[in-house]
């Protein structure tokens, strides 16, 4: 199988020389066994060199997982991958098989590999070492004979600096890198994009594939593509969506595209932000969402879970046993208001100051939750998954108490 025809069977488009020597490694890579990690930006398609090297190989017609290693709380990721047996947590009602059992005989993705915890990162060398995991909860050695293809968007040597990946790791899974450029840096590549989305678009939507002037075309290869080839095809479908001319000027294309001091970096990835109503329209990229709601989600998930702990070791009242109604007066505010109430504790708190009673409360709320983590890690000899389990908190609200309250340097 050429070059050629890997692009129309994978629908890569474009001819610039990195994205052909990137395919070109996957292919040389394929027949073989070692390990692969494939780097470059977020959005360039580091998932389809997955895909293809697993097509080309001698594991072909085995199983073929691509997982996400970013979108899984650090909490369940080992049970995810190596699996559990029955009791080994709270709601380990039944034993489970992970993804390298699953998989056995055939390959795994794993993207985003450098936002695994170092744990985790332990058990992955051991696997890719000599084929043995341990399933959470046992002592029994399994085997499994898994190719692992890995994948990141981060610079692994400056994590290897900072502490959060471990070399080793890095050396085993970096057999063979493969490069996958990033769109701003493809030439002409960008102009061929915009016409594949286009007629793919006017196909879909029922109109005619929109047209670009010269100048218009030197704005795309003028504009950094912080999103890349996701961020293209975003883009070039809502020109489709939104745009009633079918020929566009410099102009018009820079109505939709958001002004360059309105990207805002988060991690070393670009989002962009809400430009006044031009370009990208109001809001933040699908990208960013993203990331925010996340965010947003495990916070709400975490003061849930702090408020569970705090009504069950009696450190705060049960909901409705206040006599006023109002929440608790603390920084955290775990407490519940009767209905409408919380507005006027709003009123009264614009114009009345913190006093002092209210102000120790929280201290002291405070002195009692460290006093009891501190207590149960000392219970269970520091072992985080045991006293979490005994707090009846997730490991990753107790590994961030842990952190706040300093006892990590106890």
């Amino acid at each position: 199988m050429n070059r050629t025809t890997i692009k129309q069977r994978f629908s890569i488009i474009g001819n610039c020389p990195a994205l052909n020597q990137a395919i070109d490694v996957a292919m040389q890579v394929a027949p073989t066994e070692v390990s692969v990690l494939v780097v470059g930006e977020n959005g360039t398609g580091k998932d389809v060199f997955s895909r293809i090297i697993h097509q080309l190989s001698l594991r072909k017609h085995k199983t073929f997982i691509a997982i996400n290693t970013g979108a899984i709380p650090e909490g369940t990721i080992d049970s995810e991958l190596f699996g559990h047996e029955k009791g080994s947590f709270t709601s380990a009602y039944e034993a489970r098989k992970g993804y390298f059992e699953e998989a056995n005989g055939g390959v795994i993705f794993l993207d985003e590999v450098a936002e695994m915890p170092l744990s985790s990162q332990a058990r992955l060398l051991r696997v890719l070492e000599n084929g043995e995991f341990l399933r959470v909860g046992s002592s029994k050695v399994q085997k499994t004979d898994v190719r692992v293809i890995a994948a990141t968007n981060k610079n692994l040597i400056q994590l290897i600096r900072e502490g959060k990946f471990r070399e080793d790791l890095y050396f085993r899974l970096n057999t063979v890198t493969i490069q996958v450029p990033p769109l701003r840096e493809r030439g002409e590549d960008i102009e061929l994009l915009f016409r594949y989305f286009a007629n793919e678009f006017a196909a879909r939507y029922g109109r005619q594939p929109q047209q670009l002037t010269p100048d218009a075309k030197e704005v795309l290869y003028q504009y950094h593509w912080p999103g890349n080839i996701r961020e293209m095809r975003n883009f070039v479908e809502k020109l489709t969506v939104l745009e009633a001319r079918d020929v566009l000027d410099r102009e018009r294309l820079l109505q939709y595209l958001p002004k360059p001091d309105k990207t805002l970096t988060i991690s070393g990835t670009a989002y962009t932000r809400d430009n006044g109503g031009e370009g990208n329209g109001p809001g933040f990229s699908s990208r960013s969402e993203e990331f925010l709601i996340r965010g947003i989600l495990e916070l709400k998930r975490d003061l849930a879970e702090l408020k569970e702990f705090l009504l069950h070791k009696g450190i705060v009242p049960q909901p409705g046993s206040m006599d006023d109604g109002y929440p608790l007066q603390t920084g955290t505010q775990l407490g519940f208001p009767a209905p409408g109430a919380y507005r006027a504790y709003r009123d009264e708190a614009e114009t009345t100051p913190l006093s002092t009673p209210l102000l120790e409360e929280s201290l002291s709320i405070e002195r009692k939750e460290k006093d009891l983590i501190r207590r149960a890690l000392e219970k269970h000899g520091h072992n985080r998954k045991k006293a979490a389990h005994e707090l009846g908190i997730s490991e990753r609200t107790l590994y961030r108490k842990i952190k706040i309250f300093g006892l990590d340097e106890a």
